[in-house]
């Protein structure tokens, strides 16, 4: 169903993390499934499940760290 979660490097998770305390909307281009999507959003929490790493936006939407191609 989805490819197997390739951990972040600590340098992107601490942006993110900054984002996410500056409550910075940003827009975060992304893979889901073959599509890359991009949204514009507040970062308001993380969370982790089986070892993957979840960025959880404002407007509900929840992006796997992995499949965050970038940040503007």
């Amino acid at each position: 169903m989805t490819n197997s979660y390739k951990p972040i490097s600590c340098h992107f998770y601490d942006k993110l993390e900054e984002l996410a305390v500056k409550k910075q909307k940003v827009k975060i281009i992304y893979l889901d499934n073959e599509l890359t999507l991009e949204t514009e959003d507040l970062i308001v929490d993380f969370k982790t499940k089986n070892k993957e790493e979840f960025a959880i936006l404002s407007n509900g939407l929840i992006i796997r760290l992995d499949k965050i191609v970038e940040i503007i």
